[in-house]
């Protein structure tokens, strides 16, 4: 019996990542082949050529996104976006939905976005249970008129998905920066404490 429960934890060990991996990637694929329904039917390689192409969808993807990046990165493509961007925001409601998701969006993407700057151990719930938070910058706006002394924005992930999580304004002195990477840190959060940094990147 102890043999069987080895080498069926053994086989689990083996089978549920690449199961995962797998089910995660055909999610992807999935997904990323509805862009194909920007397409007229008639163009559909499944009216072509006859025949379903899975990943199309993604090649089609980052064709796009190629093609938007190169047409926006030269002087004239920086004038349209620009133009669309005021014309959107003449528009009520939508401009404050825009403008939200844009400036996310140019923090996470761009070459000069520093989200996620710095993993910190914070005391979260409550005092005396720590978890890991990631730096995203310091309050502004009027809400650092009410905070008195140095405080730091902190995005509190949750686990094991850590899309979702907290947005939280702490004080720089109750956070503790460690000596580990932004990437290291997700995993050992996103593993639920599982897959430890290595000894030499801890604080």
């Amino acid at each position: 019996m102890l043999a069987l429960r080895k080498w069926l934890v053994s086989g689990l060990l083996v089978i549920v990542p690449v199961a995962i991996t797998i089910a995660v990637l055909q999610w992807i694929i999935g997904t990323l082949d509805r862009t194909l329904l920007i397409l007229p039917e008639a163009w559909h390689p499944d009216r072509l050529i006859g025949v379903h192409i899975p990943g199309f969808g993604v090649l089609l993807t980052l064709g796009i996104l190629l093609l938007v990046g190169a047409v926006v990165s030269n002087f004239v493509g920086k004038k349209l976006v620009n133009w669309g961007d005021q014309a959107v925001s003449r528009i009520p409601v939508v401009r404050s939905i825009y403008s939200s998701v844009k400036q996310v969006s140019d923090t996470l993407f761009s070459e000069s976005g520093n989200a996620f700057r710095t993993a910190v151990l914070v005391q979260w719930p409550r005092p005396d249970v720590w978890t890991i938070g990631f730096v995203t910058g310091t309050p502004g706006g009027d809400v650092a008129n009410y905070l008195v002394g140095d405080y730091l924005s902190v995005y509190v992930p949750t686990t094991p998905n850590p899309t979702g999580g907290y947005f939280v304004m702490l004080r720089k002195s109750d956070c503790v920066e460690l000596k580990m990477s932004v990437d290291e840190a997700l995993k050992y959060v996103i593993s639920m404490g599982v897959v430890a940094p290595s000894a030499s990147n801890r604080g």
